[in-house]
């Protein structure tokens, strides 16, 4: 068996030792994004498997066709679930059909069983004759359950595999668990009793340190095996992600809806489209120098921060991806710290203040707020906190004014007002605080050196600025306005909230000819900042900025 590798070689199984050797590689050109495998056994022909395959499942045939046909603008790879499908052997004229039209194209034919996790209700043999009819409908590739190779008699899979050969498909074997991840290692050596083509192991994430068992697997099985590893759930991105840079044959992705809004056709939990795996995550140029940061927080799925600094990574040529972190305890997220490893980490509440008794060190703004939102890892592997939330809050606003010696009311004394009124006092502004619970904020005022003021005495004042940190106006938040329309007694109105772009308070003082500073300024300075922290160059802004602007009225 041969396998393209990196950098312009070919990787070839020793037939003593199964181990892979290193030779160069002259007349094949490498690319990024493919494989070349050819299956031992009777001649096959070469494949050419790119590393995101598309995953397309749908209620009648010529559903599938038509959604395969709309997934080729994001790949030439996909995988067809005939098991999703009423009569999937009816169905598989018109995937010959498309696989003659486009030949460039590779398929894999799936039809898992109902009682291991699939759709098709048929025997045993109802699915070995599905899935050789799809190999000779022009399928390279057919996924066959372990647990069917093993109910499957002797000379019955032999037939079935001298079939499937003989019309030049690819045998992979797969082992999914829908409940957890444990006994990877056993799963795959279920597996390599047959002797695939493809080994995929396929396990459910319960916790962000299950990513790391799938990629040890990968790493440990890339060597001797075209293998596939795959964590399932919103906790198992990181494996989605990064199994091909850590020697997964390809990862598969899901199909984009057409909207653009997310997975809507994902055919396993936490499966994300071909388009954020290659647009956002870019994950057929991660390589073994690509550092790894993270986003973390619970719920964190349209967090927007891959998008801004993946792109901040890119615009300046930086070998760095962020990814997206569902974090349920802080244990587990330091656990993929310390072993994944992740470079530096973004956090929201409330792990902004649970972090901090295991930084080996922080900035005096981080001491003094008592929150750090952003994570470096030192080169002594140690972990070191900063608080970027300030800058934020500062930068958008010295555009519009000087601060010292500045009234500024801020509305709320929940963590985002702490970064607010610590970093407006440091820079001479006096600071009124007014929230619902006038205790609160007569003990973030002592603390900060800012003053309290009850409801009745902010109507009857004047600010140059007004800054809500609530999450009143936020997309979801039914929150009414902190305050009443004839109170908007300020000079520059400033709402934290970024999505929508335009909230409530902001619509109010764009009404009354108000100047305004948006959420979305202090996202983008806070990430910016970050940036710098993990770079050591200063952030492209502008293009920060403007990304995340698009992404936000594209949401409307």
């Amino acid at each position: 068996m041969a396998v393209q590798g990196p950098a312009g070689y070919i990787l070839q199984l020793h037939p003593k030792r199964k181990r892979f050797k290193m030779r160069q590689l002259m007349a094949m050109p490498h690319t990024a994004s493919s494989t070349t495998v050819s299956a031992p056994g009777p001649p096959a022909p070469r494949l050419r498997v790119g590393k995101l395959c598309v995953a397309i499942q749908a209620g009648s045939a010529a559903q599938m066709i038509e959604r395969a046909e709309a997934a080729l603008k994001d790949a030439k790879f996909l995988e067809f679930r005939l098991d999703a499908l009423a009569r999937p052997a009816a169905a598989l004229p018109r995937v010959k059909e498309f696989l003659a039209d486009h030949r460039d194209v590779t398929a894999i034919a799936t039809c898992r069983r109902k009682a291991f996790g699939g759709n098709f209700e048929g025997t045993l043999t109802a699915e070995l004759d599905v899935l050789a009819r799809a190999a000779q409908a022009g399928c390279k590739i057919v996924d066959l359950e372990v647990e069917s190779a093993e109910e499957a008699q002797p000379a019955q899979l032999a037939q079935f595999r001298a079939g499937t050969r003989a019309a030049g498909a690819a045998l992979l074997v797969s082992s999914h668990d829908f409940t957890r991840t444990k006994a990877l290692e056993k799963a795959a050596q279920r597996i390599e009793v047959f002797a695939p083509d493809f080994v995929k192991v396929v396990s459910t994430a319960r916790t962000l340190a299950d990513n790391l068992a799938v990629l040890r697997l990968i790493e440990d099985r890339s060597l001797t095996a075209h293998v596939v590893g795959i964590a399932m759930g919103e906790e198992g991105l990181v494996s989605r992600v990064l199994g091909p840079r850590a020697g997964a044959a390809f990862t598969f992705a899901a199909m984009d809806d057409g909207a653009g809004t997310g997975p809507a056709l994902a055919t396993a939990p936490g499966q994300v489209t071909a388009r954020t795996l290659r647009d956002l995550y870019r994950v057929e140029h991660l390589d073994q120098a690509t550092r790894i940061f993270a986003v973390a927080g619970n719920p964190i799925a349209h967090s927007l921060s891959p998008l801004l600094h993946n792109t901040a990574f890119r615009r300046d040529n930086v070998n760095a991806v962020l990814l997206s972190l569902k974090v349920r305890m802080l244990d587990d997220l330091l656990t993929l710290v310390r072993e994944l490893p992740l470079a530096g980490v973004a956090v929201t509440m409330p792990l902004k203040q649970e972090v901090l008794p295991h930084l080996a060190n922080m900035d005096p703004l981080t001491a003094r707020i008592g929150a750090c939102n952003t994570l470096r890892t030192g080169a002594d592997g140690k972990l070191y906190g900063f608080n970027t939330d300030v800058a934020g809050v500062v930068r958008p606003l010295e555009k519009h004014l000087r601060l010292k010696g500045a009234r500024v009311a801020v509305l709320g004394a929940g963590g985002a007002a702490r970064a607010a009124v610590f970093g407006l006092v440091d820079q001479g502004a006096e600071v009124f605080i007014v929230n619902r619970t006038h205790e609160s904020a007569v003990a973030l005022a002592r603390e900060a050196k800012a003053k309290a003021l009850r409801r009745e005495q902010f109507a009857k004042s004047r600010f140059d600025v007004l800054i809500n940190t609530t999450p009143c106006g936020m997309a979801g938040s039914k929150q009414p306005l902190p305050i009443e329309e004839n109170e908007l007694n300020a000079g520059l109105v400033f709402d934290m909230v970024y999505n929508p772009l335009e909230t409530p308070l902001l619509r109010l003082a764009n009404e009354r000819g108000i100047p305004v500073v948006t959420g979305l300024e202090m996202f983008v300075q806070q990430g910016a900042r970050q940036f710098e922290i993990w770079t050591g160059k200063p952030a492209p802004e502008a293009e920060m900025l403007r990304v995340v602007e698009l992404e936000l009225r594209r949401r409307g």
